[in-house]
C-alpha cells in the first residue's frame, strides 16, 4: 500500500533551527531516503518550491482563470513529501517517525485512495 508523508513548515520554522541543523535534517533525509530506495519503500520524493511561487487554477464558467498562491490561506505550507510503498499503515508511522523533519515540525500520513480503497 503507497502513503503520502508530508511535511509542513514555513520560513520562521525552517530558519529556526539555525543553517547547521537545517543542513543536518537535509544529510539525514537524504541517507534515509536511500535506505528506503534500496529495500524498495521508496517510491519518489520531492521538495516543493515557496508558497510564493504556486499558482492556483480554477475554471469558472469553462474558462480557466489562474491566481498567485496556494490553495488556502496558512500559517504553514507544504514544504516536500515523501510517497512509500509499504506493508501496513504502522510501517508508514515508523518511516515518518524515523524523518528528521519529525523531530521539529511533525510529519503528516495519509494513504494514497486508489492504493488504500479509502472512500472520501
Amino acid at each position: 500500500m503507497k502513503y503520502m508523508l508530508l511535511i509542513y513548515g514555513n520560513e520562521e520554522a525552517f530558519t529556526s533551527v539555525g543553517a547547521e541543523t537545517l543542513a543536518e535534517i537535509i544529510r539525514e533525509t537524504d541517507a534515509l531516503n536511500q535506505e528506503l530506495f534500496e529495500s524498495g519503500e521508496l517510491v519518489g520524493a520531492y521538495g516543493v518550491a515557496d508558497q510564493e511561487n504556486a499558482k492556483m487554477v480554477r475554471v469558472t464558467d469553462g474558462t480557466p482563470v489562474v491566481t498567485d498562491g496556494p490553495y488556502a490561506e496558512a500559517k504553514e505550507f507544504l514544504g516536500s513529501f515523501m510517497i512509500v510503498d509499504c506493508d501496513s499503515p504502522e510501517r508508514a508511522l515508523e518511516i515518518a517517525a524515523r524523518a528528521p523533519s519529525a523531530r521539529y515540525w511533525g510529519v503528516e500520513v495519509r494513504p494514497l485512495m486508489h492504493e488504500a480503497n479509502v472512500e472520501p
